[in-house]
């Protein structure tokens, strides 16, 4: 079936495009409001982009009263933010966050989620997940109303000692990470440690040699 965007409900669009492009990492997002309240807010529309630069970017959407949501505005206001990702094991307060609480409440009070110093940024990590990547504002793009794709600089990563294997070549043991994959319906989530698929990348050398057998 094809389906014409441009002719497509707003809502409609966001549960065709959800729906499909999965699993997305989630970025749980720590930043500071101009009064020093911390606020923590989980997105899926979030990747990293390069390693030099070592860039990450993330998309803030209107909320539903049709204004920018408060971790957008205090990245653009502070320029500091911290990506905290999202294990098993946190997954429940992950989910919490997204509970609507007026902008005076921290998300990190509800959920009880342990904060962290950082190391050069103001907004604090969680103390919880196993890998924070500490950032500094570059730029944002404005595609719409109170709404941006907004790029940082990682400047420190944090992963938990448990988790790395050589620290010198920052090889880290990624499966027993326990991360999650946002899915559909914003409600289910993939997990990361079941059944992978072990694909070689091939080279051209090695593909010529055997085509040619």
């Amino acid at each position: 079936m094809l389906f014409d965007m441009t002719q497509i409900a707003p809502m409609n669009r966001y549960e065709l495009l959800l729906g499909t492009v999965v699993p997305r990492p989630i970025a749980l997002i720590t930043s500071l409001s101009r009064d020093g309240t911390v606020n923590a807010a989980p997105y899926s529309l979030f990747n990293v982009m390069s390693h030099d630069p070592p860039l990450v970017a993330f998309s803030v959407l209107p909320s539903p009263a049709g204004v920018m949501k408060d971790t957008g505005q205090n990245v653009l206001e502070i320029g500091d933010f911290v990506v905290n990702l999202v294990s098993e094991a946190i997954a429940g307060n992950m989910n919490l966050t997204c509970i609507d609480a007026p902008a005076m409440v921290s998300e990190i009070d509800l959920t009880g989620l342990r904060t962290a110093p950082s190391t050069s940024v103001k907004p604090p990590r969680l103390q919880d997940s196993p890998v924070a990547l500490e950032c500094r504002f570059v730029t944002a793009l404005t595609f719409g109303p109170s709404q941006a794709i907004i790029f940082g600089r990682v400047e420190h990563v944090h992963v938990s000692d448990e988790f790395v294997v050589d620290a010198p070549n920052c090889i880290v043991d990624t499966p027993r990470l326990s991360l999650i994959g946002a899915m559909h319906a914003a409600k289910y989530y993939s997990r990361t440690t079941g059944d992978l698929i072990e694909m070689i990348r091939p080279t051209w050398a090695k593909w010529s040699k055997s085509d040619q057998a």
